[in-house]
């Protein structure tokens, strides 16, 4: 039972939950970050991190978009395990609806 990055992630990429996963299962992506279901080890630590509330368990209801998305970007993206400063306007995209449509990246980001 992993965790799940979800749209909230889109234009905000904070990576304060990089910097405390245990298993270094984060990837990342041009404009959001995902979580490697083979490699989540379902510990939790990673979702209080979070400033956008982005990660939720897999467990919740509605996710299965993001968990195909998290599993498959997963295999091509860059692991990273350290923070890196935030985009400048990552506030102004907290919270927006609808960013998977207008600003979803499938480039990879630069990872570690």
């Amino acid at each position: 039972m992993p965790y799940v990055v979800t749209e909230n992630c889109i234009k905000c990429k904070y990576t304060d939950c990089v910097e405390v996963c245990p298993v270094d299962c984060f990837y990342e992506g041009e404009n959001m970050l995902v979580i490697h279901p083979d490699e989540c080890i379902d510990c939790g630590v990673c979702e209080p991190e979070c400033p956008a509330n982005a990660i939720s368990p897999d467990t919740e209801k509605g996710l299965e978009k993001w968990l195909k998305l998290n599993a498959d970007m997963a295999k091509i993206w860059p692991n990273i395990s350290h923070k890196k400063p935030q985009p400048e306007d990552a506030k102004e995209f907290d919270g927006k609806p609808g960013k998977f449509d207008a600003y979803f990246s499938p480039e990879p980001g630069e990872g570690d």
